[in-house]
């Protein structure tokens, strides 16, 4: 793999981590991002007592109630209202056909979201994702403007930039403007997230993978579009927005250095 300075000139070239040499598994992918947004949903359900608040009468045995026999509709449970003599008035109560009764099968707040995964299938969709990151013709899938040289690594200096425009000019002289412009374009959203603070559509860009904390991290949160993570915090989300795979993604030269020497995501056997 190719090394650039910030400069966009091409140092020397250095080889890939075990990491990326597992092949592309896009069903074991979307398994890993599904599980991963499933941890982040939150609980919800109605409230279990409603609609069963209501004193109702559900027999019709002759003599269980002596002035409800020969009255009404049979089966449905109903709430007496007045009564005069053998005379009442009554309203269904209670069960899912009737006004304000329950719901047949309301959402359960004691039912679990959070999806199961096996620690070796999840090393191996992240390597798989990892992989596809430097798979030309699947980051063209996902409509990522790529410049002619593309997949490359960066060199440590990279990580050191502490300033917003020093990061902009770097991406420009590799060759990034049109995926730049891409990724801060934004779209009004169609349907009621309007009205619920999330009005606009936004493009995901670039994701910048660094070996440690580091200026950069700082320096680049502003950019439409680019996240920064640390090579020890990737996730499948990260990688594979939506479970599709093939996200333009920029590695440092340290990064790579580093999931090689702790041997990140690797499956070990025992």
């Amino acid at each position: 793999m190719k090394v650039y300075s910030i400069e966009g000139k091409e140092l020397k070239d250095i080889e890939l981590p075990e990491q990326f040499q597992e092949p592309y598994h896009p069903n074991l992918i979307r398994r890993a991002v599904l599980a991963s947004q499933s941890s982040k949903r939150q609980p919800y359900g109605a409230f279990p007592e409603a609609g069963k608040r209501a004193s109702v009468r559900i027999s019709k045995r002759r003599r269980d109630y002596r002035t409800s026999y020969g009255h009404g509709i049979s089966r449905t449970p109903r709430k007496v209202t007045w009564h005069r003599g053998r005379q009442f008035g009554w309203v269904g109560a209670f069960s899912p056909n009737t006004t304000k009764g329950r719901r047949s099968h309301p959402p359960k707040a004691e039912k679990i979201w959070p999806q199961k995964l096996n620690k070796k299938e999840l090393d191996k969709a992240l390597c798989s994702a990892l992989a596809a990151t430097l798979t030309r013709h699947l980051v063209e899938s996902r409509n990522h403007q790529l410049p002619q040289n593309y997949p490359f690594l960066l060199e440590p200096k990279f990580e050191s930039l502490n300033k917003t425009k020093e990061v902009l000019k770097v991406l420009e002289n590799l060759g990034l403007e049109a995926e730049l412009s891409r990724a801060s374009k934004k779209n009004i959203r169609a349907g009621r997230g309007k009205n619920r603070a999330r009005p606009y559509h936004k493009k995901t860009g670039p994701l910048i993978v660094v070996s440690s904390s580091c200026p950069l991290q700082k320096a680049a949160t502003n950019i439409p579009g680019i996240d920064i993570a640390e090579v020890n915090n990737l996730h499948p989300e990260l990688l594979a927005p939506g479970t599709h795979a093939g996200r333009l993604t920029l590695y440092t030269q340290p990064a790579l250095e580093r999931m090689h020497k702790e041997k990140l995501y690797l499956r070990t056997e025992k």
